[in-house]
């Protein structure tokens, strides 16, 4: 019997497959960089990287791809999901024969560089070793932008928006950013004027202890330790793939907060990662939904779940037990170590910040990286477009504090544009992600008093994680919430936390 010609759709699906099988050992490389390579590796690996990317963009765009897209179109014994992935599929085609594939790699050269850079240059707060870099990098990725918004028929912004949260617009992003321009330092105002200190949290806490500790809280949460693992980086984030996730921290010997808190918000987005719908691995369909979904995952577990009451009563006596401290000591009952976990105050850094500020943060990032990549912003002035708006959102000066101003965070540096906004977007539906299954599922809370999560990852995984790509953002949060995103939500989260329970 003669083999049987696959359909266009199959033959799609074989070759997003293979796609999807380097792009694995890609996230696998990209951890090892940040967490396990050795400083004389770097210029070895970017070179390495750099090809594998060229690879994978290579066989992305090849030209059987968009015609088979165009005669899979046509057929229609296809299911809601293979529609579905079709759909993706030419997404992910177009953004990728946008941009010549000479820009490719030479983008993924000059961030390897810069990245690499800046781990050595911000603990020695030298912003001229790395600005001349940094401005090749952004010189790349206007050009990326401006590919991708000819190919899209976008602003070059709102090009590089699309690639991190399908249909999302600086339209629709700088209006609500404006509105929580003019909320959030009033906000922040009422809570200074009624919160009260909590005691000092003595150390120093070893960094062994703070280890087990971080171990205890993901395997509360529901973190599936047989298919992933977490380790120390420079800046906290979530890799890997979702059968081998990786997630990292950081620690300070005098404070443990922050290292639990990074833990808790980087294994909000393994839980997502790991709940991928299993039946369509290594689809486009199947990854991930977006980024400000990706957020809203992570900022969920930190904020809703992790910064509650009934979570910081439910692990109160682990943290004394950890640290060898007595419950009969005011600074470790759980009443004191809920207002540190919930203490919000004026900060350089972004992510050690509260919820009330971490969104003044975000938006100062999105005003200056669309500047930087619409062209009226140059590089070389960075550092006094973060001062300045640092000194009208927060009432800090970072003038010659490079380290905990412009070079704190990562993103630019790898050439990540575009990826700020959805941090804030993610937090607005991880408000009302929260809210909605707190009303379908009453139990939640009591569930997360008795250190029982399931309930809640249920109905995530239910409701979010398991669908992948099967809708964009705002059809996903209107089906399951009946509106959305809606910034309601998270204002009436802080009201409540922040002016009503204390």
């Amino acid at each position: 019997m003669p083999n049987e010609i696959p359909s266009p759709y199959t033959s799609l699906e074989h070759t997003f497959a293979g796609i999807g099988k380097l792009k694995e050992v890609q996230a696998i490389a990209h951890w090892d960089e940040a967490c396990m390579m050795p400083s004389g590796g770097g210029a070895g690996r970017g070179e390495a990287l750099a090809t594998l990317t060229s690879l994978i963009h290579a066989q992305s765009t090849h030209p059987s791809i968009g015609e088979e897209i165009n005669k899979a179109e046509a057929q229609n014994d296809l299911s809601t999901w293979q529609v579905a992935n079709l759909r993706e599929m030419k997404r992910t085609w177009i953004e990728a024969t946008a941009v010549p594939a000479d820009l490719i790699h030479a983008q993924a050269l000059a961030t390897s560089v810069c990245e690499q850079t800046w781990r050595k240059a911000r603990s020695a707060n030298d912003w001229p070793a790395v600005a001349g870099l940094l401005g090749e990098v952004v010189n790349l990725s206007r050009q990326h932008a401006q590919a991708l918004g000819s190919a899209m028929d976008l602003a070059p912004y709102d090009a590089l928006l699309e690639t991190y949260e399908s249909d999302l617009r600086t339209s629709y992003v700088t209006p609500l950013f404006e509105d929580l321009k003019a909320y959030l330092p009033t906000l922040l105002d009422k809570v200074l004027g009624v919160q009260s200190a909590p005691l000092p949290l003595t150390g120093p806490f070893p960094t062994t202890d703070q280890s087990l500790l971080c171990s205890d809280a993901m395997q509360l949460l529901g973190f599936d330790f047989d298919r992933g693992r977490f380790d120390v980086s420079h800046h906290p984030f979530c890799g890997g793939v979702p059968d081998d996730t990786r997630i990292t921290t950081r620690y300070e010997n005098n404070s443990f907060l922050e290292s639990f808190m990074a833990i808790c918000h980087e294994t909000g987005h393994a839980l997502y990662q790991q709940g991928l719908p299993v039946d369509w691995r290594n689809q486009p369909v199947g990854y991930a939904l977006g980024a400000a979904i990706h957020e809203s995952q992570s900022l969920l577990m930190e904020l809703q779940v992790c910064r509650s009451r009934p979570f910081v009563d439910h692990i109160a006596p682990d943290m004394r037990a950890r640290f060898g401290r007595s419950e009969t000591d005011p600074a470790w009952q759980s009443e004191n170590l809920y207002r540190h976990a919930t203490l919000v105050e004026r900060g350089y850094i972004r992510v050690d910040a509260d919820e009330v500020t971490y969104p003044l943060h975000v938006i100062l990032r999105y005003e200056i990286e669309v500047q930087l990549i619409n062209g009226t912003l140059s590089v070389e002035d960075i550092p006094e477009a973060w001062n300045d708006a640092m000194q009208r959102y927060l009432g800090l000066t970072t003038l010659g504090n490079f380290a905990d101003g412009c070079m704190q965070d990562v993103h630019w540096f790898a050439g990540l544009f575009g990826y700020f906004p959805t941090y804030t977007l993610g937090a607005l539906g991880a408000a009302q992600w929260f809210a909605t299954a707190l009303d379908q599922e009453p139990g939640i809370n009591g569930g997360i008093a008795a250190g029982d999560i399931k309930p809640l990852l249920g109905w995530l995984r239910t409701n979010i994680h398991g669908k992948g790509r099967l809708m964009s953002m705002q059809p996903l949060m209107e089906s399951v919430t009946g509106a959305t995103l809606d910034a309601s939500f998270l204002k009436r989260h802080l009201e409540r936390r922040y002016l009503g329970e204390r």
